[in-house]
C-alpha cells in the first residue's frame, strides 16, 4: 500500500523506504487526529502540509543514511472550496503543485505520461485512468516501482480525495480502471 487516508480529506502517498514512510504517515494520522480532537477542529490544509514537511526534516538523519522518505500529500481544502496538492523533498521543503505530482523511482515514466495526457477538465475516472497508465509505463520501465498484474488479480491502490472526503476505490473498481 502505497497511499494512505490522512483525514477525511486528505491523503498521502508515499516513495522511498517503506519502513520509514509508513511510520511517518500512521504517526501523521495520529496527530491530526489529536489536534482535531484537542482544538474542535481539523488542522487547515496548509497547516496538515506543514506538519508533515516538520516529520520530513525530523528524518534528515536517517534519509542521509539512505532511508529517505519523499511523500506527496493531497486533500481536498474545505476553506477555500478546491483540492490542492504538495510535493515534497528529503530535507522538508514543501512545494505546491497546481497540477499533478510524481514521486519515487519511476516517476520521470510516471511524470511524462501525466504531462502528456493532463487536462484541466479531467473526470474523475478519466484522472485514475490517466494515473494508472502513468503507473503500468513507470512499472514497466522501473523495476523498483510496483505496478499491476492483471494474470494474478492483483492492482495497486487507487484513491480519491474530493469535497465528499477520502475515497478508496473497491479492489472491483481497481481492476475496471485497470
Amino acid at each position: 500500500q502505497k497511499v494512505f487516508p490522512a483525514d477525511q480529506h486528505s491523503a498521502v502517498a508515499i516513495a522511498g523506504a517503506a519502513g520509514p514512510a509508513i511510520q511517518m504517515v500512521r504517526i501523521f494520522q495520529l496527530q491530526l487526529e489529536y489536534y482535531e480532537k484537542i482544538e474542535g477542529r481539523p488542522l487547515s490544509l496548509e497547516g496538515k502540509g506543514n506538519q508533515l514537511s516538520e516529520m520530513l526534516r525530523g528524518n534528515l538523519p536517517a534519509a542521509m543514511q539512505g532511508m529517505a522518505v519523499v511523500p506527496i500529500f493531497a486533500g481536498y481544502d474545505v476553506a477555500r472550496g478546491a483540492g490542492r496538492l504538495f510535493q515534497f523533498d528529503v530535507t522538508g521543503g514543501r512545494y505546491e503543485e497546481h497540477d499533478y505530482a510524481t514521486s519515487g523511482s519511476g516517476s520521470l515514466h510516471a511524470g511524462t505520461v501525466v504531462k502528456l495526457g493532463f487536462r484541466d477538465d479531467l473526470s474523475e475516472h478519466e484522472a485514475l485512468t490517466l494515473a494508472t497508465r502513468a503507473l503500468w509505463h513507470a512499472a514497466d520501465e522501473d523495476s523498483a516501482t510496483g505496478g499491476p498484474d492483471p494474470l494474478r488479480g492483483i492492482f495497486p491502490i487507487l484513491t480519491s480525495v474530493t469535497a465528499d472526503g477520502y475515497r478508496q476505490l473497491s479492489h472491483e473498481e481497481a481492476s475496471e480502471v485497470f
